[in-house]
């Protein structure tokens, strides 16, 4: 069988509800509107018959080593379900920041269960890959079909695609990994503890930008505060994005330290990441478009 290619697209949270810490497994319940770029890393698929990984591009150096890759990690939980699984050698382009809040290592997993599933001739929806998903990490399962969409639970529980139109936006790291771990600390929810806040408002009526700009206006990220206490410099992003003309919504995406803004138009971002550029030559500044 010949060469398999997919997109990994970043995987941006417009919001990020923590409904608060579960009871059983001590796992932090969420809620969150999650969209994805049409670009980010890429990940190629040669059938054989050892299972194998190579990595090339601008990050692919902090990508950590390749036995811990959740590309491996996630091929590894879909054949202990599957002994006679199909696979081969994985090449996987990394252009996306590493621990950055927009799912890249989420989003390659998925993407290696897409191909294996090609190769397989198993649907995306067949229940051994679902489980694979779960197993691997809990954005993984919302990354499957890279579509705009709820994610809630532990992320086990993914909602059916939500209709947005598209959003032109901005995402900026300014080169600081992130752990996930130490967030949830600073947040500081104690098993069975619930999170105070507003529920989160309704995506019914998302016919266009305003609407869905308006719609997430009361929406928030509930890490945003403790990341800021792990990497302060989130908040020059966030000022940074919001000081630029056509910044609607300004907002970090997951654990940090990427933040997003949503401008007016295409233009106005791609303007906005040509300014940021120059004077902070350290960020990584890219203009998206976000479905």
């Amino acid at each position: 069988m010949s060469r398999l290619v997919t997109r990994a697209p970043a995987k941006v949270n417009l919001s990020l509800h923590i409904l608060g810490r579960r009871e059983g497994d001590g796992y932090h319940e969420l809620e969150s509107l999650v969209a994805f770029t049409g670009s980010g890393d890429t990940l190629i698929l040669d059938p054989g018959s050892d299972l194998a990984l190579t990595t090339s591009g601008p990050t692919a150096g902090p990508a950590g080593p390749l036995d811990d890759n959740l590309v491996i990690r996630a091929a590894r939980h879909l054949a202990s379900a599957m002994p006679n699984l199909h696979w081969g050698h994985f090449h996987l382009v990394k252009r996306l920041p590493v621990a950055a809040g927009i799912g890249g290592g989420s989003s390659d997993a998925a993407a290696a269960l897409r191909l294996l599933a090609r190769h397989n001739d198993l649907a995306i929806t067949h229940p051994a890959v679902i489980e694979a998903a779960r197993r691997t990490g809990a954005d993984v399962p919302v990354c499957l079909e890279p579509r705009a969409r709820m994610m809630c639970g532990a992320g086990e529980s993914v909602g059916e695609a939500v209709d947005l139109p598209p959003l032109p936006a901005l995402l900026i790291n300014p080169g600081v990994a992130v752990s996930t771990a130490p967030v949830f600390r600073a947040l500081g929810l104690a098993v069975g503890a619930r999170h105070p806040g507003l529920a989160h408002p309704a995506m019914t009526t998302c016919s266009n930008r305003d609407a869905v700009i308006a719609a997430l206006e009361p929406a928030r990220n509930d890490l945003e505060a403790p990341a800021l206490t792990v990497a302060p410099v989130i908040g020059a992003v966030l000022e940074t994005l919001r000081g630029q003309p056509g910044c609607r919504l300004a907002r970090m995406s997951g654990s940090g330290a990427t933040a997003f803004g949503l401008f007016s138009d295409r233009t106005a971002a791609v303007r906005a990441a040509r300014r940021i550029r120059a004077a902070e030559a350290g960020w990584w500044v890219k203009p998206v478009v976000l479905r």
